[in-house]
């Protein structure tokens, strides 16, 4: 088994509302705030190591780290090979910023897109901007049905049902 699927059975295994599943989830919350500011507080630095270093480097359970670069991935200039890694494979963490901040609010992380890291690196219109347009993502706009009656779409001047929409 590699080490993506043994995080995953560990963390997501368990009923997140049992007593273990807390403890797990909160001690998980807790450390990956701590890597995230200190990633933050200096994002031109791209860190890089095996897993097992970040995990030293972090002062993280190995387990906690795979979990961490499984949630970072998609926010990374060029992902690393989680499905594959073992704790000696060479990561890097190159944060896309604007990618990181949209994807903590998709997960509905605030504990991480409210970090005051974050007032030095995206402006306040910015991080609304990709607030709002991660919000609007999930949204379903319906748009207006063509009656038969209306003028066709497609700028013919005729009347739908003698255009496009005719059988």
């Amino acid at each position: 088994m590699g080490l993506l699927q043994d995080w995953r059975e560990y963390a997501y295994g368990v009923d997140i509302n049992s007593k273990v599943g807390k403890a797990i989830w909160d001690k998980y919350f807790k450390e990956e705030k701590e890597v995230y500011k200190q990633l933050l507080a200096d994002p031109s630095q791209v860190v890089t190591g095996t897993v097992k270093e970040l995990a030293e480097k972090y002062d993280m359970d190995l387990a906690y780290m795979v979990g961490f670069l499984d949630g970072i991935n998609e926010s990374l200039k060029t992902p690393n090979p989680i499905e594959s890694m073992t704790e000696d494979t060479e990561v890097s963490l190159d944060i896309d910023l604007e990618k990181l901040y949209y994807n903590m609010v998709e997960a509905k992380a605030d504990w991480l897109y409210e970090l005051p890291e974050w007032n030095s690196l995206l402006s306040v219109e910015r991080r609304k901007e990709l607030y709002l347009q991660q919000k609007k993502s999930g949204t379903i706009v319906k748009e207006k049905k063509i009656g038969r009656n209306d003028p066709c779409p497609c700028g013919s001047g005729k009347k739908y049902k003698y255009c496009c929409g005719a059988k």
